[in-house]
């Protein structure tokens, strides 16, 4: 049994809107939920194992007013309590916050310690493992191309800016209107081809050892499981490598605070899960994925549906 909880977004402010004005969003409430995940996973009769955070797990917010430190080191020590490992997935609002040098030295890199895990760019926060028999982890970096966290003038920079441009003549890149692509807007990113090498890798070997991989990351990577926005910037690519192997059975996102849910033609199944800062302090959304042979099982807890997952 693992953890799955997505974009937290905490800073100690009151509460506010999303960009759009149409959603509030419980800045202060969000930390105080994530006490309580941290709280029901510890009691859970059947331990989890580890825990999935799916990225923006403090707000942009606190990097306008001075404090990512402060807010970061409260998130984590709220997870810090659970006696399992915690994987991050980095997301938009880490990169409003933090440099990618940043990240990688804090509590939010889980990637081990050593390259061997990962794709050999250091600064990139893929990587792999495996949790138990027959069962393998893959944490993906959908800001890997991106122009957050990043230099302007670095060559990765250029790289991202000019794809944008290329795909986005909006003043405002994060504009998506009259897009033929809507997803090449600047809160989203992409895969480096480097990357996607290394995942076609990792799961070639999976397919080998006949393991099942559980497939996380920021960005959801299927339009069907979020809206034409919310989506990795080359999502196509990355849905190409795990249609060419038969071991991929689910891929675990965050981002669109709304969340979804589809089964694609190859069968996998693509969860994004319900945001904790658009949730009211009364509710909650957080769940616990337990593993069997051949399905997976959500129990998810306030806005978190329930869900069987068969493979």
């Amino acid at each position: 049994a693992f953890g799955v909880i997505a974009d937290i977004q905490f800073a100690d402010a009151e509460d506010g809107q999303d960009f759009a004005g149409t959603r509030r969003r419980y800045y202060r409430h969000s930390l105080r939920l994530l006490r309580d995940a941290v709280r029901a996973w510890a009691a859970e009769t059947a331990p989890v194992s580890f825990v999935l955070q799916l990225g923006d797990s403090i707000d942009g917010l606190n990097a306008r007013r001075g404090e990512a430190e402060g807010a970061l080191q409260q998130v984590l020590e709220a997870l810090g309590r659970l006696p399992v490992p915690v994987h991050h997935a980095w997301g938009n609002h880490e990169l409003y916050n933090f440099s990618r040098a940043q990240l990688a030295r804090s509590g939010l890199c889980s990637r081990p310690a050593g390259g061997s895990a990962g794709p050999p760019d250091r600064l990139c926060q893929a990587y792999h493992c495996s949790p138990a028999a027959r069962l393998r982890l893959v944490v993906l970096d959908a800001y890997d191309l991106s122009i957050l966290g990043r230099e302007p003038g670095c060559p990765r920079y250029e790289e991202s800016l000019r794809l944008l441009r290329d795909k986005n003549p909006n003043e405002d890149l994060n504009s998506p209107a009259g897009l033929k692509e809507p997803q090449f807007v600047a809160f989203n990113g992409g895969f480096s081809q480097a990357q996607l090498d290394w995942f076609d890798e990792v799961l070639k070997f999976s397919d080998e050892n006949q393991e099942k991989v559980v497939v996380m990351g920021h960005l959801p990577i299927h339009p069907d499981a979020s809206d034409r926005v919310c989506l990795a910037w080359n999502y196509e690519a990355a849905l190409s490598v795990i249609h060419s192997h038969r071991c991929v059975v689910c891929v675990l996102a965050g981002h669109l605070h709304d969340g979804g849910y589809c089964l694609d033609s190859h069968g996998v199944h693509h969860l994004t899960l319900e945001g904790v800062i658009e949730t009211p302090p009364e509710s909650n959304a957080f769940g616990t994925i337990y593993v069997y042979e051949d399905k997976m099982i959500l129990k998810g807890r306030g806005r978190i549906a329930d869900r069987v997952m068969h493979f």
